[in-house]
């Protein structure tokens, strides 16, 4: 008798774990269910014929399926979607490797050196962050034309390294790494940007990681500001240049969704390859934050 009820309690305790864990995955299922439910939505619809694009709900899938609207989008002129595609990455990539030089060597200032009104200068710095940005668009669209670099890639570049999220995100985690190397490292005579260089940004590798996914798929995305710094067509970004498909009285909604595939693939990419950074770096950047 007494293994029997010992054993109830057992009997009962799995069943409510097992409970827990179903309603947990059926819950985890719905969340995705809606996020990605938009996404499928532009996937079918880059797939149909403009007529079908407005059919009721119980037609989610193509009734016509075409590739009418991503040979419409790669191979009319007026809509150099390669051309925009290559303007990103390079865009992109080159913003990347500035915001994450940039936002380095500044952590590394707040988190490793000691010089007066550091931590003043610090806390000013990251009340930025409560500035919107769009409230900076137009000084910064002043500065860049007076600087004549309007249908210029670094019109799109240089106005977000002023970002002080990642010298945020970048100095917490500096934080957490051992000053020891640092004194090792001075004895043997290295000097502060050698630390920087060679000890305290290999550390920093999952972070940097993290932040680059961040900066990039932020400035891939970015759609208002290529927009409003880029006056030819061949000039501008893969996100700005789906505009084109968006018309004052008229929408070719089957050919913009097509386009936005496109442009959501190389992001996709990119964090299916940081995955496993990406995932560490917020992991340690939280116990060590």
């Amino acid at each position: 008798m007494k293994q029997v009820s010992s054993s109830m309690p057992r009997t009962h305790r799995l069943r409510r774990q097992t409970l827990v864990s179903a309603l947990r995955y059926v819950v985890l299922a719905a969340v995705l269910i809606v996020f990605f439910l938009p996404m499928l939505w532009g996937l079918s619809t880059s797939f149909k014929v403009e007529e079908d694009v407005f059919l009721t709900i119980t037609s989610f899938f193509p009734r016509r399926w075409t590739f009418q609207n991503y040979i419409d989008v790669f191979g009319n002129p007026y809509t150099p979607i390669l051309r925009w595609f290559f303007n990103s990455v390079k865009i992109s990539v080159t913003y990347v490797l500035l915001y994450l030089f940039i936002t380095s060597l500044a952590a590394f200032g707040f988190s490793r050196l000691h010089f007066r009104g550091r931590e003043i200068v610090f806390w000013i710095c990251m009340s930025s962050m409560m500035v919107p940005g769009v409230i900076n668009m137009i000084p910064n669209y002043f500065i860049v034309y007076r600087l004549g670099l309007i249908d210029n890639m670094f019109s799109m570049v240089l106005p977000g390294l002023s970002g002080v999220f990642g010298v945020f995100m970048l100095r917490q985690f500096m934080l957490g790494v051992p000053k020891e190397y640092d004194d090792a490292a001075r004895i043997d005579g290295v000097g502060k940007f050698r630390i920087y260089l060679n000890i305290v940004l290999p550390l920093c590798l999952p972070a940097l990681v993290t932040l680059a996914l961040f900066s990039f798929q932020g400035n891939w995305n970015d759609y208002m500001w290529p927009l409003m710094v880029t006056n030819r067509p061949e000039t501008r970004t893969l996100a700005a240049g789906l505009s084109t498909f968006i018309e004052r009285y008229s929408h070719q909604y089957g050919k913009l969704m097509a386009g936005a595939i496109v442009s959501a693939l190389p992001v996709l990419v990119v964090f299916v390859l940081g995955q496993k950074y990406f995932i560490r770096g917020i992991s340690i950047g939280g116990i060590k934050g």
